[in-house]
């Protein structure tokens, strides 16, 4: 019989190695692109959190200050003269004769008291009064007597001495008497209650037979009289704008109850001190109302026109820091770094403040900037948000 030919060993089968070299090439790829991928991740993780650690800031720049400052505040309109008008006398109001509303000149009646008390107690006074008259004439003319006969020595100095002393005691007891019923009289004056100034009633807090205590706590006045021919008006001007507000400087003046209408005013007068709790100016400003159009009390708006200055620069309120240094600002170049600069402020205007030194007209400044920005550190710039297309209609 032919003899069968072996069978070929597994490792020398060209196919098993074929397959043996693919698989080995396939997990070399694998393998490879396994690292490479990891390698890719980790670069782009580490490219990414450089980039997250790059602070992205708005920026603003300074502008020039206006040649013109509006400073608009509100104002409290008072008139010229008010005073309240007080009892000076006890009794009961007989009548009135003014109501709110009425304009009065000075010296004018406004009302009448019934005031019985006042009235008896002048009538004993009158009665003390000629008592004591009448005692003094006779202890006179004695004393005058008396120092005749000491003249011939007929009576002894000692009662001469008493005689006289009597006399002027007499004297003082009418002097005394004359006094009270001066005082009295002076009372019964007061029933009429006149107007200090002219001017208009405002208020009339009393009626007939209405009870008058005199000395009466302020919330009791009789009438209210207001001298509205011109008025004042006091502003609280911030501290920032104290220097520029001085006598004669004009403003205007706006009222809710004159819509469309602006009225002329000029300081007269300032503190000339701020309020250490408000830190403000008080001013007054004064306005021509012959006409009555304007009313005491009102609100008002005033509007102060302002010489500016263009040669100082203004920054946003909150593109400053404050460090231990005194106020910084951060500025950005060209190359994205910030660089931390000091300023000297002048006045705060709210949302700006005022630059004397620090800043350049063509800096870039960072707006809120953190706080943990240093000098030097890189930065990127936010790009400008994109403003909304208008619609069109069609």
């Amino acid at each position: 019989m032919p003899e069968m030919p072996a069978p070929s060993s597994p490792a020398h089968d060209p196919r098993i190695r074929r397959y043996a070299l693919i698989t080995i090439g396939v997990a070399v790829v694998l393998a490879a692109w396994g690292i490479l991928t990891r390698l890719s991740a980790r670069i782009a993780l580490e490219h990414a959190a450089a980039d997250a650690a790059v602070f992205t800031v708005a920026t603003a720049q300074p502008s020039r200050g206006p040649g013109s400052d509006v400073l608009v505040l509100p104002g409290s309109v008072q008139a010229f003269y008010e005073a309240p008008i007080y009892a000076r006398t006890a009794g009961y109001l007989r009548i009135w004769h003014t109501d709110i509303g009425t304009s009065v000149k000075k010296g004018q009646l406004l009302a009448e008291i019934d005031t019985p008390e006042v009235d008896q107690q002048l009538r004993q006074a009158e009665a003390d009064l000629a008592t004591a008259k009448a005692n003094y004439q006779l202890a006179r003319t004695t004393n005058e007597r008396w120092q005749g006969l000491l003249a011939t020595e007929s009576v002894s100095k000692q009662d001469a001495d008493e005689r006289a002393g009597d006399a002027a005691a007499k004297e003082a007891a009418e002097q005394s008497a004359a006094a009270n019923v001066a005082r009295l009289r002076e009372l019964e004056s007061f029933k009429r209650v006149l107007a200090p100034f002219d001017g208009v009633v405002t208020q009339r807090n009393t009626d007939v037979g209405a009870l008058i205590n005199a000395g009466e706590t302020p919330g009791s006045a009789l009438f209210r009289v207001a001298d509205t021919h011109r008025l004042r008006i006091y502003v609280s001007v911030p501290q920032s704008y104290a220097g520029l507000i001085g006598p004669g400087l004009a403003a205007g003046l706006v009222f809710a109850d004159r819509p469309g209408k602006r009225y002329q005013a000029e300081v007269v007068s300032t503190a000339r001190a701020l309020d250490a709790a408000s830190r403000t100016l008080q001013v007054e400003l004064q306005i021509d109302n012959r006409s009555g159009e304007l009313l005491p009390g009102s609100y008002a708006e005033v509007r102060f026109d302002l010489h500016g200055n263009s040669s100082t620069l203004r920054i946003p309120a909150n593109a400053v820091l404050f460090r231990a240094q005194g106020l910084l600002v951060a500025i950005v170049d060209s190359t994205g770094h910030a660089h931390l600069r000091l300023i000297t402020q002048g006045r705060d205007f709210g949302r700006e403040i005022e630059v004397l030194a620090g800043v350049e007209p063509d800096d870039t400044l960072i707006v809120n900037p953190p706080d943990s920005l240093t000098d030097g550190m890189q930065v990127r710039i936010a790009a400008p948000a994109a403003s909304a297309a208008p619609s069109g209609h069609g």
